[in-house]
């Protein structure tokens, strides 16, 4: 035989939905056994490691031990998952020292690879308070984002090249390193700091200094930026000579102004970056249309409109600039942004954005929206780009468009929960919101998620009425069917069960219906026929139709009509509680009727064959508590007393083991396990 020797156990805490792994291993198969929990590696016991890992219940010690009173258990939520032997005839070859060259080559490249990169993120951030980030962003970054990544202001900082360098380090040095990156001579640079402006737009403000250019990179960053973080954002602007190649910047006055242009092409509904200019501030747009031309491509005569793209939050800003009027007396100044495009287009032409100021508009707001179908809550099954500014109506018709359905009315859509990932549980109503910005919001959260369904019946006229899911239940067959009634809000339980005759087969002509609502498997309401249907809630309770019994309608002055409901005794924590289960009912019992006779009219009722209804215990409970009863016993006798809370607080129990699946109604079952087959008619 072999001889094994335990060497780990992996083991489990959780649920079957979801946990945690971790292990206990004894590397050298000692006494001592280690826990490996993610990076926590702890010395643990043999008890800890072995005995505590088999799941079950565990008993806590007694508090007062002279007491007779029961241990208290608890579930244990770990348990051994996976156990590892190691034969003693291997022990040698396994449990021995480990030598670097045992270790696979791709392993130790990679191993060490990552604690050199541990090394350096540490060292990194020991020494962080040492260095300053300096982003620099140039005329090739606002060409390559503006279009693409960004619409508004200039550039992603996040996406311009950075450097890590030395607070000590004098500025002309870090020239230096700039000229070697992007080949820009030294003499060749003009950097300009950036600026947040109150309407929180983002722009180059004004040059450095010669005299800030001889300070150090750190005594530079406290001069620029306010607000204390490590980073010095530039634009380094560059001018080029007719060779393409750069030359030394332009001399500048207070009277010079600095502009960026972007152009906007309304066919193609695109805008792009295509260059700067230096302007005087007495000077005229006129003056530059000619220049503006050449940069964009155009016949120098050609007419253009200009912009002034002023701000982007809460809403765009974004004003004609009068081409007759000095730049300066229309508040133009350095880092401002001029957008500019041909005349629009006439009808020959239709855009849907014909000018920048619209197509700003449409940029911001514009919200691709996933649509997922109400009965599939998981999936998405298509997107549409759609505006924030879209009203209800906008949206139910693109939405309708989409699927082919002629009546938007017939459309109701249902906002998405951020925090459970599901439907909210009320639809939105007819026209009841504004925008579709609306629809998306949830508490201080956005989502992009909304869910359709497709009504029958346009939604402002099944706003106006009550719908109610109703399980009418057959008087003889062995079924359960599921209405659903729709009637005017202001109409009646009355109305319902009318409604409901019309639907239903009834056991003969002349039966009377009622309307129950059950809730976990108690009767806790029988409807008053005037009763308004508005305010009737079945979303968490059941309601269920059934025809009255006639042994109801001719009850005495001394019978009595109870409640009775099936049980079991579900032993939980130590403490025994009393689990309904299965359709509750009710029953006349006679003054003077013994257990024995009611005993009879159940098992005839739930036509249970003799063997199983032998095993049944009945018993009268109030308040939870059984009390059994012998067959001899009077059952009237203990339907009196009228210091209950409500009549389903006392019923008649029928304590025997719960043979149906677990679920509220199953198909193809056997009477006597006293859930009905269901059939659901819509």
């Amino acid at each position: 035989f072999v001889v094994l020797s335990l060497s780990s156990v992996l083991v489990h805490s959780g649920g079957v939905h979801g946990g945690h792994y971790y292990a206990y291993i004894r590397p050298t198969l000692s006494d001592q056994w280690f826990k490996f929990d993610d990076e926590r590696v702890t010395k643990e016991d043999v008890k800890r490691a072995l005995e505590e890992q088999y799941g079950g219940e565990e008993e806590l010690p007694q508090t007062n031990p002279g007491f007779n009173n029961s241990p208290f258990k608890f579930t244990k939520y770990s348990n051994a998952y996976m156990l590892v032997y190691i034969r003693e005839s291997d022990k040698e070859k396994i449990i021995c020292n480990v030598d670097e060259k045992d270790i696979a080559e791709h392993l130790r490249i990679r191993l060490k690879k990552e604690q050199e990169e541990k090394e350096q993120k540490r060292k990194e951030k020991s020494e962080a308070h040492l260095y300053t980030i300096i982003k620099v962003a140039r005329s090739e970054d606002l060409l390559e984002q503006i279009g693409k990544d960004i619409y508004f202001d200039l550039v992603d900082h996040d996406k311009v090249r950075s450097f890590r360098i030395q607070k000590q380090m004098p500025f002309t040095l870090f020239k230096e390193e700039v000229a070697k990156e992007f080949g820009v001579p030294v003499q060749c640079q003009r950097f300009w700091l950036w600026a947040k402006r109150q309407n929180h737009t983002y722009r180059p403000n004004r040059p450095l200094t010669p005299q800030e250019e001889s300070q150090s990179v750190g005594q530079l960053r406290e001069v620029s930026n306010k607000a204390n973080n490590a980073e010095l954002k530039l634009f380094l602007e560059v001018e080029l000579g007719p060779d393409l190649r750069p030359i030394a910047p332009l001399d500048r006055t207070k009277e010079d102004i600095l502009l960026f242009f972007k152009l906007y092409d309304p066919l193609k509904e695109e805008l792009r970056y295509i260059g700067r200019l230096f302007v005087k501030g007495s000077g005229k747009p006129m003056e530059i249309l000619t220049k503006l031309n050449e940069m964009a491509g155009y016949a120098p005569e050609q007419e253009i409109e200009l912009y002034e793209e002023i701000k982007f939050e809460p809403h765009v800003m974004c004003e004609p600039i009068d081409k007759k009027i000095a730049f300066r007396s229309s508040q133009l100044e350095d880092g401002d942004i001029v957008c500019f495009q041909k005349p629009p287009p006439g009808s020959g032409q239709p855009c849907r954005y014909p000018d920048v100021p619209s197509f700003l508009d449409y940029v911001h707001n514009r919200q691709v929206v996933r649509f997922r179908s109400l009965e599939k809550p998981k999936e998405d099954e298509f997107s549409l780009e759609l505006s924030k500014l879209h009203t209800y109506d906008d949206v139910v018709e693109r939405v309708a468009n989409h699927l082919g359905l002629d009546d938007p009315s017939k459309m109701r859509l249902t906002s998405h929960n951020c925090y459970s990932q599901q439907p909210k549980p009320q639809p939105i109503k007819y026209r009841g919101v504004d925008h579709l910005s609306d629809m998306l919001v949830h508490y201080n959260q956005t989502s992009d998620i909304l869910y359709y369904e497709v009504l029958d019946i346009p939604l402002p006229e099944l706003q106006g009425l009550k719908t109610l899911k109703v399980a009418f239940h057959h008087a003889t067959k062995d079924e359960v069917v599921i209405h659903t009634i729709r009637l005017p809000k202001q109409s009646t339980v009355g109305d319902v069960i009318n409604d409901l005759k019309t639907k239903v087969e009834l056991s003969h002509p002349n039966a009377e219906l009622r309307l129950l609502e059950v809730f976990y498997h108690k009767i806790y309401k029988i409807f008053p026929p005037g009763e308004k249907i508005e305010n009737i809630n079945d979303q968490y309770w059941t309601l269920r139709a059934e025809e009255i019994p006639e042994e109801e309608k001719q009850i005495g002055p001394h019978d009595r009509l109870i409640h009775v409901y099936h049980f079991m005794k579900d032993t939980a924590q130590n403490q025994v509680q009393v689990q309904n289960f299965g359709e509750p009912f009710f029953l006349v019992i006679r003054e003077g009727e013994t257990l024995a006779e009611v005993k009879v009219r159940i098992q005839q009722k739930l036509q249970v064959p003799d063997d199983e209804f032998s095993k049944w215990k009945f018993a009268f409970l109030s308040l939870g508590r059984p009390e059994y009863l012998q067959d001899s016993d009077v059952v009237s006798g203990r339907f009196q007393r009228r210091d209950v809370y409500g009549a389903w607080e006392q019923y008649l129990g029928l304590e025997h083991a719960d043979s149906a699946p677990k679920r509220s109604y199953t198909a193809n079952q056997n009477r006597h396990t006293f859930e009905k087959p269901v059939k659901i008619y819509n």
